[in-house]
């Protein structure tokens, strides 16, 4: 063994330095640089396994075959996984602590140890208390198998001799591999482990589950190519003290991206909400101000959701912009387009701005629906229960169309909603039974309605 070598190394992204110092030049996070001691093994040539020994093929003599996919059990994790588990894939799943991690990862191997071989490798809790969390849930328990291990070699050696079908390992920031000598969760072991557990799932066709840590900041902790090694990163959203849970695909290789999956945790474990949109919608017995419906695509299929809006005259020098489920900098920007096409003056006013339930709105469909929250709250003039406004919103003052038009409008028409006020480039050739539809072309047609209802 060659004498150890004292590093720095940042732990956002793996830059190496010499000596400590403040700020990462790689990625310019700040005190993210650790020191670590590396070690050159004897045998540090990575071997991979037997049986992978890799060919060159001609293109034309690939065969192909169809994706089998497994059902998880949930038709939500389904959805977000783009319609089922395929073997050979690894799937990251982050998430804030006690969120339901490891929740939805054992009542997914639980049922899949069903029909499959099944293992659940914990380096964190001890085989007990997995098997006390699966007796709450209340599920089976003869067919799934546990191993509390944290050394990469040592999980590799019994999945190779028990070739399990479906492999969770719980999670990869507490795993180590003899190659490297620094701690378990540094830059380094946390890649090197990711990429031998991947290469095994890959050559193997093992459907492999990784549970990743976050940081302060929401994102995956360890390297960004911990990412990239995958082939779907599930992010969990929402609020530990929000009894509902959302799954989002950030990344998937074999479906589609920001696809949202949505769940309720009960003291059963996670189950899946059947009609997501009417947990996002709250029914007043009278309409209020600043309170607006608005249809939000997640993935492939269309979302109601409620935006609400609060302006209040500022007792400071400095009016406040806050916004929960937006993005600020874009509520700033829809503001001065309010001022500059219509004059609607907001510089001494606070506004707080609200997306009920805890989703994000990633898409900006959701424009004009602030805009008329917005005004509903200043002038405080409630706005109808049964309304549906969406639209993209540009610097010009143009309201431009968002994709799946047709779909949103359906969606609230389930729902009951009998007006709507959506872009031109977005009315509908055929009308919708129970529903009218307003199409408006600028920030100026859609004020002109608002001041004429």
């Amino acid at each position: 063994m060659a004498k150890p070598k004292l590093t720095f190394c940042c732990q956002t992204c793996g830059t190496l330095y010499p000596k400590w110092t403040g700020q990462c030049t790689g990625c310019n996070e700040w005190n993210t640089i650790l020191e670590e001691i590396r070690t050159k093994p004897e045998n540090s040539r990575y071997q991979g396994f037997a049986g992978a020994e890799s060919t060159m093929t001609r293109m034309s003599e690939v065969t192909l075959h169809d994706d089998i996919r497994l059902s998880s059990g949930s038709q939500e994790l389904d959805r977000v996984l783009g319609g089922g588990i395929i073997m050979g894939s690894a799937i990251l799943i982050g998430g804030d602590p006690g969120i339901g991690k490891s929740t939805i990862l054992l009542q997914t191997v639980a049922h899949l140890s069903q029909e499959l071989k099944t293992l659940y490798v914990t380096g964190e809790e001890s085989p007990q208390q997995i098997t006390l969390r699966a007796r709450r849930l209340g599920l089976p328990e003869n067919h799934l198998w546990l191993l509390a291990e944290t050394h990469v070699e040592n999980i590799l050696n019994h999945v190779q001799k028990e070739k399990p079908r479906v492999l969770v390992i719980d999670s990869i920031q507490t795993m180590h591999t003899s190659l490297l000598s620094s701690a378990p969760g540094s830059v380094g072991q946390v890649r090197e482990s990711a990429m031998q557990l991947v290469s095994y799932a890959k050559q193997n066709g093992t459907a492999l589950f990784i549970v990743g840590h976050v940081t302060k900041e929401g994102h995956l902790a360890g390297p960004r190519v911990l990412e990239h090694m995958v082939d779907a990163v599930l992010y969990f959203e929402g609020e530990q003290d929000n009894r509902y849970r959302m799954i989002r695909a950030v990344k998937n290789r074999f479906g589609a991206v920001n696809e949202l999956g949505i769940f309720a945790m009960t003291d059963k474990g996670l189950k899946e909400v059947s009609h997501p949109s009417a947990i996002f919608l709250s029914r007043y017995s009278q309409p209020v101000s600043g309170s607006i419906v608005t249809a939000t695509k997640e993935g492939s299929r269309p979302l109601l959701v409620e935006v609400q809006a609060l302006v209040d005259q500022s007792n400071t020098g400095n009016p406040r912009r806050l916004a929960v489920g937006l993005e600020t900098q874009r509520l700033s920007m829809l503001l001065a387009i309010l001022h500059r096409h219509s004059g609607v003056m907001t510089h001494g006013m606070d506004v707080f701005l609200n997306v009920v339930g805890g989703l994000q709105i990633l898409e900006p469909a959701a424009d004009l629906p602030v805009l008329l929250a917005i005004l509903s709250s200043l002038r405080n003039k409630p706005l109808s229960q049964d309304l549906l406004v969406f639209g993209e919103l540009g610097l010009a003052g143009e309201i431009r169309p968002v994709p799946g038009g047709q779909e949103r409008l359906k969606e609230a028409a389930k729902h009951g909603f009998k007006t709507a006020v959506v872009p031109h480039g977005n009315m509908v050739k055929k009308t919708i039974d129970g529903m009218q539809v307003y199409a408006v072309q600028s920030l100026r047609d859609a004020i002109e309605w608002f001041e004429g209802m």
